[in-house]
């Protein structure tokens, strides 16, 4: 019902925001139209000169103005003073081309879920899922105490948090939609999230990453003199926001945090991750570079090799099993479109309406009339936009980095922001979507709560470390 009324209201609001824009200038007669059919990146040009003539200078201050932002803009380059008048349309497509992208982002996943999802059938049948299940069962029993012992859900979501921790984002969805789905073999109301899967889902949209490789290959590109100093704040921030999830959802259960057991996994993963962060921030670009591709790649090599020889040794018909779960990952690849539509449609219905505009627009208000630092606001949208789209939030965070510079405050915010919390509604509508769970119940509330969480501690790291 919660997730029911935030879909509800995002697509209200939009469409009011828009409404309000419509009625209130002439600068946003195409509003609606952009809303459900334009395309992301497009541009209506009314110039006194065509922007492919214009300088490359003027071609990128202009590509840098606000969404549905009309300019008159003076520029002198070469002595030559240029007067161009210029809109500029969503980065977002329309509620159209958002439909169709939903259904390519399953169909795109469909040769990764059968792959990882046939590994997996072979494991579960060779028992390695089950021994996985018995190493972290004293740790897991306690955050989850509705699930038996040894059950193969524990392994599945051991496998989901270790591909998490290393950035291995396209094995991590497999593996997590498997655990859901083992989950929901112990949910007695089928339509409802269970105690489990609200933790399971919490503590994955934690976000927790040892080294975001991503984020730092894309300072890189960008002209960063320094593009791994974003690392130790990344690290500290994906912490808290999973730190954070394991409280609120253990309130919202009254699950006991302060057993010796609970503390005792806490407190040694807290200390293996401390002295691995020693030793990679000893470690130049370069050299960090190759260590987390020969860790998350050459770890997914030995896994693959470790299911097959535990296989052959058990005496398993490998291919078949393969092909069992294969055919597993393309039925469970089917049945999340329709979530994964409704909930895209109406975050692009956010995004192209301009609402986030007045979000931030209000926010740099606020800090001024406080006399708060305000550069933080300019880092923002990367965070107000990462719940809703993975993709949108890394838009965002290059655009922030290219109007402020790689280097600057407001760029190195955006990168901690974006790696400090995971897409919660994306992931929401895929997990629950795989397993036809209607009511979350108080999932959308706990996540956000983690995300908040993260935020704050990624502002916070950001003054610490670069202001």
């Amino acid at each position: 019902m919660v997730l029911s009324r935030i879909w509800s209201a995002f697509i209200i609001v939009a469409i009011a925001i828009a409404s309000i824009k419509y009625i209130s200038s002439s600068h946003y007669k195409t509003i609606f139209n952009d809303m459900v059919v334009g395309k992301g990146g497009d541009t209506v040009q009314i110039a006194t000169q065509k922007i492919n003539t214009l300088s490359p200078i003027v071609r990128d201050s202009l590509m840098k103005k606000p969404d549905f932002a009309e300019s008159r803009i003076h520029y002198k380059t070469d002595s030559l003073k240029q007067d161009v008048k210029v809109y500029r349309v969503q980065e977002a497509d329309g509620v159209i081309g958002t439909s169709e992208t939903a259904v390519k982002i399953c169909l795109g996943l469909i040769g990764i879920m059968t792959l990882f999802m046939g590994f997996m059938s072979i494991a579960e049948k060779a028992g390695g899922i089950n021994l996985l299940s018995r190493l972290i069962q004293p740790f897991f029993s306690k955050l989850f105490p509705e699930i038996p012992k040894n059950h193969p859900a524990f392994g599945h979501m051991l496998m989901n948090f270790s591909a998490n921790l290393l950035g291995l984002d396209n094995a991590a969805t497999p593996f997590g939609l498997k655990a859901m789905e083992s989950l929901q073999t112990l949910n007695p109301n089928k339509d409802t999230a269970s105690n489990s899967q609200i933790m399971f889902l919490c503590l994955h949209a934690g976000g927790m990453t040892l080294i975001p490789v991503s984020i730092i290959a894309i300072r890189a590109s960008m002209g960063s003199k320094t593009p791994t100093d974003i690392f130790l704040p990344c690290m500290i921030a994906t912490f808290a926001a999973t730190l954070a999830a394991m409280i609120i959802v253990s309130l919202y259960q009254k699950i006991n945090l302060l057993r010796p057991v609970v503390l005792a996994y806490v407190g040694g993963i807290s200390a293996v991750i401390a002295l691995l962060v020693l030793y990679l921030v000893q470690l130049s670009k370069d050299e960090l570079d190759d260590f987390s591709k020969v860790l998350s790649n050459g770890l997914i090599l030995f896994i693959f090799l470790s299911i097959v020889l535990g296989a052959v040794y058990k005496k398993i018909n490998v291919f078949d099993a393969f092909i069992e779960g294969a055919k597993e990952g393309f039925t469970t690849c089917v049945k999340i479109i329709p979530y994964l539509v409704g909930m895209l449609i109406a975050i692009s219905l956010l995004r192209t309406s301009g609402v986030f505009d007045v979000i931030i627009d209000g926010m740099k208000w606020v800090a001024n009339v406080a006399h708060f630092d305000p550069r933080f606001v300019d880092g923002l949208p990367t965070a107000l936009i990462k719940p809703l789209s993975g993709s949108g939030a890394r838009g965002m965070m290059v655009d922030t980095m290219t109007t402020f510079g790689a280097d600057s405050f407001q760029g190195k915010l955006a990168a901690v922001l974006q790696g400090s919390s995971d897409t919660t509604f994306y992931v929401i509508a895929v997990y629950f979507g795989a397993v036809a769970i209607k009511n979350t119940r108080y999932t959308v509330i706990a996540m956000l709560l983690a995300d908040l969480v993260g935020v704050i501690t990624s502002i916070a790291l950001a003054y610490l470390f670069f202001a």
